[in-house]
């Protein structure tokens, strides 16, 4: 049997499940969430611009009935946040990393919505990405093998990059950017709860490479990574760890009519890829997302003619 996940709840995720259950009704679907009212639907205070309401209600309430309708068919939503995705090496398919799991896929769909965090605006953060700041600890663990890195984040997306680092890294830090330092940081982390002040590059390496933190009070910390694990694990820090590309500002994924991301299998809709970040608009892709996957589906399942 098909199996597929759907990361996100909001409008997109739970289109996208209906779509894909009534395309494909033996599908395994199952539609991941954090919890109820932890989008950004639920905190809108009043709907009153979508067809069909005859008054305005919540944010929460337009979540709750799209959340009710789709178990009412026999959606599975579960909690659970989600800290990793990637490539399936043994099948083909998708790994998807949560907090109590780790979970196979055929095909995936990212709705998680937009960061809206605002940037970090540390200096050196771009020029540096990709050479020495890392968005995801998986990947990128194993070029770092005994040197000293560190994590920015202070909740459990950070923790379980901390994870990943312990055993291949040396010295591994956790910088938490003024925030207080999480319960459950391993003994052998180094915590600095100090605002970042500036990434500071090796100058004798082209292209420049991280070699330094500098903190508020001025204090330096060598460093050869620094991985960047802040909040939770949004739609573009999962594109970037399965390997999909994002538009040219790095703040969306980068998907096609259908979708579909340049990951075959790995689709994304609604706030994650941008634009217009209304219900109707992410009720629509979450509905292209999964008749995408249901075509992808059926055309994985056909047996191959022989030549």
């Amino acid at each position: 049997m098909a199996s597929a996940i759907i990361i996100g709840a909001g409008p997109a995720g739970i289109s996208a499940g209906l779509y894909l259950h009534r395309g494909l009704p033996a599908t395994d679907i199952r539609i991941l969430t954090k919890g109820a009212g932890t989008g950004s639907l639920a905190q809108a205070g009043l709907i009153e611009n979508y067809y069909g309401l005859e008054a305005p209600i919540s944010g929460a309430e337009l979540e709750r009935r799209g959340r009710a309708g789709a178990e009412r068919l026999g959606l599975t939503i579960a909690e659970r946040e989600v800290f990793g995705l990637r490539l399936n090496d043994k099948v083909d398919g998708f790994l998807v990393e949560t907090d109590k799991d780790t979970m196979e896929a055929d095909v995936v769909i990212m709705a998680t919505g937009a960061a809206r965090e605002k940037p970090l605006g540390l200096p050196g953060l771009e020029e540096l990405t990709g050479h020495g700041i890392s968005y995801c600890a998986i990947c990128d663990a194993f070029f770092y093998r005994g040197k000293p890195v560190g994590v920015l984040g202070a909740g459990d997306y950070a923790l379980h990059e901390l994870g990943v680092l312990l055993p291949i890294a040396g010295e591994v830090s956790l910088f938490t950017n003024g925030a207080p330092a999480p319960a459950g940081v391993p003994t052998s982390v180094t915590v600095y709860t100090e605002p970042l002040q500036a990434l500071t590059p090796a100058p004798d390496t082209t292209p420049h490479r991280l070699a330094a933190v500098e903190l508020t009070s001025g204090q330096t910390v060598p460093l050869a990574g620094l991985f960047i694990a802040l909040g939770t694990a949004g739609s573009t820090i999962l594109a970037r760890k399965a390997g999909a590309l994002l538009t040219d500002d790095g703040r969306s994924v980068r998907v096609d009519e259908h979708m579909a991301t340049n990951i075959p299998g790995l689709f994304a809709a609604g706030d994650s890829i941008g634009g217009l970040l209304q219900v109707a608009k992410a009720v629509y892709e979450g509905a292209e997302a999964g008749l995408a996957a249901v075509r992808y589906l059926r055309q994985k399942s056909r047996p191959q003619s022989s030549t």
